[in-house]
């Protein structure tokens, strides 16, 4: 069965483009294009991944990040936070807020993929051994 992978991102064309690229690779995916509805849709749908943008309406995403990294039921979701802010300061918090990586938008798709591909490798490693 398929990794579902949960994307939340505002920018339409961006969604889009991930969203294909990812389904192209044989992911399931479940999208969002806001904050409260991506939180709501992670609780809900409980995907392997997540991969969200940094600035979004309504909860912005290390206030995503938080909120399931300090929730027991979602931990164990790796997030990966895709924004096109190239600051140390948003990794740093980034990373402060459970996110487990941090990547600009300008990154080419194989890095994108290959960082996917490790943190499902590393949940499945770690499911298995629990």
């Amino acid at each position: 069965m398929p990794a579902k992978i949960a994307i939340i991102e505002d920018n339409a064309a961006f969604r889009k483009i991930i969203d294909i690229r990812l389904k192209a690779e044989g992911y399931d995916t479940v999208v969002a294009e806001d904050g409260l509805t991506g939180l709501e849709m992670v609780r809900n749908e409980k995907p392997d991944l997540l991969i969200t943008d940094l600035m979004l309406p309504g909860i912005d995403g290390h206030k995503i990040s938080r909120m399931l990294k300090f929730d027991q039921r979602y931990r164990h979701i790796p997030i990966i936070m895709l924004t096109s802010r190239d600051l140390e300061e948003d990794a740093d918090i980034a990373k402060q807020c459970g996110a487990d990586a941090f990547i600009v938008k300008t990154t080419k798709a194989r890095i994108v993929l290959d960082v996917i591909e490790k943190l499902l490798h590393k949940v499945t490693d770690f499911r298995e051994t629990a």
